[in-house]
């Protein structure tokens, strides 16, 4: 839902809107809210992060971030995709992330489809993505259970839950089953 059409935003002004429990994408100046995504979205999300995260760690490849941290692009948008990795390549001098927001994509994007999302959604911010050198998309449908790979702005791969999530050179030696994103739970 578009809730304002500002034309610049600072960043000061942009990380003020947290205080009011909403999250928000910028888009050609105008102030999306991007509501809340459910449960089902939520937790596939943590399991992804935690899994990606722990590898990312252990094998000192860079930054895992979360749905709250927006990129700034090349046009001025400002989107947070659910899950981002940025390569250690493009963090070198930093001892800490930037208390701002990142300049530029994330070499990896991770988009969990909710009900409210569109297809035309979806797509903008993919070829948006590619557009500021995203190296690596993955759009994960929860409820069809498959995951779509993209390595352009039109997708490559089609996984189901018997196939490897794979990080490829983006995320060297990461692989994880994707039946593990949608495991029914037994307790």
């Amino acid at each position: 839902m578009t809730i304002s059409t500002k034309q610049v935003w600072t960043d000061e002004e942009f990380m003020a809107l947290s205080n009011d429990e909403h999250r928000y994408e910028l888009v050609n100046g105008e102030l999306i809210d991007m509501g809340n995504s459910g449960m089902e979205h939520g937790y596939v999300a943590c399991i992804l992060s935690a899994v990606l995260t722990t590898f990312v760690q252990q094998n000192k490849l860079g930054a895992v971030c979360d749905s709250s941290t927006a990129f700034t692009l090349k046009s001025g948008n400002r989107r947070s995709p659910d899950v981002s990795f940025v390569a250690r390549e493009r963090l070198k001098g930093l001892k800490r992330p930037p208390r701002g927001f990142f300049q530029g994509s994330p070499d990896l994007v991770v988009e969990i489809l909710s009900p409210n999302n569109t297809i035309e959604e979806i797509h903008e911010k993919i070829v948006e993505y590619f557009q500021n050198e995203t190296r690596l998309v993955w759009v994960i449908h929860p409820d069809e259970k498959y995951v779509l790979v993209y390595h352009t702005s039109e997708p490559d791969c089609f996984l189901r839950s018997d196939d490897l999530l794979e990080g490829e050179a983006v995320v060297p030696g990461f692989a994880m089953p994707i039946a593990d994103l949608f495991a029914e739970w037994d307790f």
